[in-house]
């Protein structure tokens, strides 16, 4: 799932750092490509204190979801469908439609979320402003990290951007795909390929995603 998504699971968090590690997994590999960390195996380095399990809380949760997520009849319905509707538009591209079907469930769950006003876009960058920075940064540190100057300029960024804000309407989700595309293959998509697909999904998620809750639902039934 995308990041709102994943905020979605933790918007009750009473800690920041736990909205923050169920962002964390995801924040680390945009980052950073090569950043990949099995929990588990960091947890009698990771610093003690309520925030830092907190961290660790919103990173297990990331962690599960992702899983009940791609293992579902949903995810499996759903991106089969719209890879069927949208490979055509990039067949003369490299991009491999079964990917851009992938994500392009992920952003447009994201977008019912807000245009459904199930979730403050602005208290998920409040967290995210306001959580513990030297905790997070000592964290890292367990993890490995230590050269942590270009994460925290990814995470800079990221929250000044407030890039999650363009979803709430589809005709800016394309330009995301493609610009995520773009760091697998190397392409130049056209006016009609961001248009053509900008139609596709809107009428995809006006017609066929109707029964998006069902998701989170099942999700939050399976959760630990």
């Amino acid at each position: 799932m995308n990041f709102l998504s994943h905020y979605y699971f933790e918007r009750y968090a009473v800690h920041s750092e736990q909205v923050v590690g169920g962002l964390l997994p995801d924040l680390l590999k945009n980052a950073d490509k090569y950043y990949s960390f099995q929990l588990h195996k960091f947890e009698d380095s990771l610093p003690v204190g309520i925030k830092s399990e907190s961290i660790t809380e919103g990173w297990r949760r990331h962690v599960e979801v992702d899983k009940l997520f791609h293992s579902s009849d949903y995810f499996y319905h759903h991106t089969h469908q719209i890879r069927k509707i949208v490979e055509h538009n990039v067949a003369d591209l490299p991009v491999r439609a079964s990917f851009l079907a992938h994500i392009s469930l992920e952003l447009l769950l994201d977008h019912k979320l807000i245009a459904n006003d199930l979730l403050s876009v602005h208290r998920l960058y409040e967290h995210l402003e306001h959580s513990d920075r030297t905790l997070l940064s000592k964290y890292l540190l367990a993890l490995g990290i230590d050269n942590q100057e270009s994460f925290f300029k990814f995470y800079d960024r990221f929250v000044a951007s407030k890039y999650i804000f363009d979803y709430a309407k589809v005709e800016n989700i394309p330009h995301a795909l493609f610009n995520i595309c773009k760091r697998v293959w190397d392409f130049t998509p056209s006016l009609r390929h961001f248009e053509v697909l900008a139609q596709q999904l809107d009428a995809y998620q006006k017609d066929e995603l109707k029964d998006y809750m069902e998701i989170y639902a099942y999700i939050s039934q399976h959760l630990d």
